[in-house]
């Protein structure tokens, strides 16, 4: 009876094992399907996430409102969907978008789930001439977040919001529900304010936008990352201007970072 049971518990326990084993052959097998899926298809997909509302960081929202009479709420909104409009503009002539800001009621619930599963990192930017990706120093407690602002330390490098994702089921689920092979995250908009010196008018205010963003792979890797910066002159104070003539070359930047990336992925692929 005992070596009965005995038995009984090893085949148990054997056939629970075998089951952990197919489970995780299915993953790995599900991932590289996806990973062919998206380098075999003629034109791929980009799925462009906006920034979270806490993720925009301005110091001249005081005179958008001075000049435009738009709240900073409005202000914030205006810059959220124009940078995905704008990115979507410039990517579309090489690729097929998703905007998850052009139905925000049909992809509520999936911005939600998204936002959900990311976290963020403050990583030195990479060089987007020798494009490797940036790895988190976890020892250094780069960022904090008060009362729903984040709030960023001050380094004497380079860095950037970089976007990293804590389940591993989200972009297989994001690649099954709506076939998008790249995923572009817009993690952080800055707008800080300068003083310049000319030397026809003194003493002028210069403006620089940033845009912070990561792009993954359907099959979750690290594709290009990194910051996205121009100036433009200190008396614009229009977002739709602002959008409308200088987030359009941005967009043509990334898009150009993108095709790049993609053509050295398949560069190395075919020397393996």
């Amino acid at each position: 009876m005992g070596q009965r049971r005995s038995r009984e518990n090893y085949f148990g326990r054997n056939k629970k094992a075998m089951k952990i084993a197919l489970h995780k052959y299915f993953i790995l097998f599900f991932y590289c399907l996806l990973s062919l899926a998206s380098y075999s298809q003629t034109k791929l997909k980009v799925m462009i996430v906006p920034f979270e509302p806490k993720m925009y960081m301005s110091q001249i929202d005081h005179k958008i409102n001075a000049e435009t009479k738009l709240t900073q709420k409005q202000i914030k909104e205006t810059f959220r969907k124009g940078v995905n409009d704008e990115l979507s503009r410039s990517l579309k002539k090489n690729f097929e978008v998703l905007d998850l800001l052009k139905d925000t009621t049909k992809y509520k619930k999936d911005l939600f789930s998204i936002y959900k599963n990311l976290t963020y990192s403050y990583d030195k930017v990479p060089d987007q001439n020798n494009y490797k990706a940036p790895t988190t120093e976890k020892d250094k407690k780069n960022q904090t977040i008060k009362n729903g602002q984040l709030i960023v330390e001050t380094d004497p490098n380079a860095r950037f919001m970089n976007a990293k994702i804590k389940s591993p089921v989200l972009i297989p689920g994001l690649y099954a529900k709506y076939k998008t092979n790249l995923f572009l995250f817009v993690n952080q908009i800055d707008i800080s304010s300068n003083a310049a010196i000319s030397n026809e008018t003194g003493t002028t205010s210069e403006r620089i936008l940033i845009i912070h963003y990561t792009i993954y792979t359907v099959d979750a890797k690290e594709l290009n990352s990194g910051t996205c910066s121009l100036k433009f002159p200190g008396d614009v104070n229009s977002p739709s201007k602002i959008i409308s003539s200088y987030v359009s070359k941005m967009g043509t930047e990334i898009n150009r970072r993108i095709i790049l990336a993609l053509a050295k992925e398949k560069e190395a692929a075919e020397k393996k």
